[in-house]
């Protein structure tokens, strides 16, 4: 993601001291730990300019479930209302702030893209992606058939019910293996990450990888 930013020509910084945006202690009903969490993003980032993140899940949290946290909580919300806007998803920056779509990538690969739940549900992210994709040299897109559906990772959820995220799992795969294609595209790491267990237990014949590293590729 900063490769494709600095050639963009922008200047990256990234803070050392960034730790997890929350979202683990939120879903699982930890508030006041994940309020601590929060508290230590808003010190973090505090200041100007876009904070922008490889993740749908991550941005959501921050755009709009830190306001759930601090809504009784006048001073901090002022503060996340000040960062909220500031969280951009790494594909939504581009198409909509940047206004860009072709990076000058090239990946002579056929892929296909899972729709994250949070990217898609909270955030109403679908077109920004593939049509950055669809300006990538040598790329084939093909949909498959369950695209929205979920993937079963859900964080917690994972660990908490694995024969239903198991299910959930291959429901996805099955229905990506009838695409043809060789690599999953998608702008979330942990829905790559629970595919990608699937796929190496299973020795299938396909990759996992993120939009930003589509992107940079030449």
């Amino acid at each position: 993601m900063a490769d494709v930013l600095e050639r963009l020509g922008y200047q990256i910084d990234f803070p050392e001291a960034q730790t997890c945006c929350g979202q683990p202690a939120f879903n699982s009903g930890f508030w006041e730990e994940a309020r601590g969490v929060a508290r230590h993003f808003l010190d973090t980032f505090e200041g100007d300019g876009p904070i922008v993140v490889p993740s749908g899940s991550c941005s959501a949290m921050c755009s709009h479930h830190y306001a759930d946290l601090f809504q009784d909580d006048p001073a901090q919300m002022a503060r996340v209302k000040a960062i909220s806007s500031r969280v951009y998803e790494f594909s939504r920056f581009l198409t909509e702030v940047v206004q860009v779509d072709d990076l000058g990538a090239s990946f002579p690969h056929t892929v296909t893209y899972h729709d994250s739940c949070h990217a898609l549900r909270e955030l109403k992210i679908k077109a920004g992606p593939r049509q950055l994709l669809s300006k990538v040299r040598g790329l084939t897109l093909k949909e498959m058939d369950a695209a929205e559906e979920c993937c079963g990772f859900g964080g917690t959820f994972s660990v908490k019910f694995p024969n239903v995220s198991g299910g959930m799992a291959q429901t996805k795969l099955d229905s990506i293996l009838r695409t043809g294609a060789s690599h999953i595209v998608s702008i979330d790491s942990s829905c790559l990450m629970q595919l990608q267990g699937v796929i190496s237990r299973q020795e299938l014949p396909l990759k996992t990888i993120h939009l930003a590293e589509v992107l940079a590729s030449r």
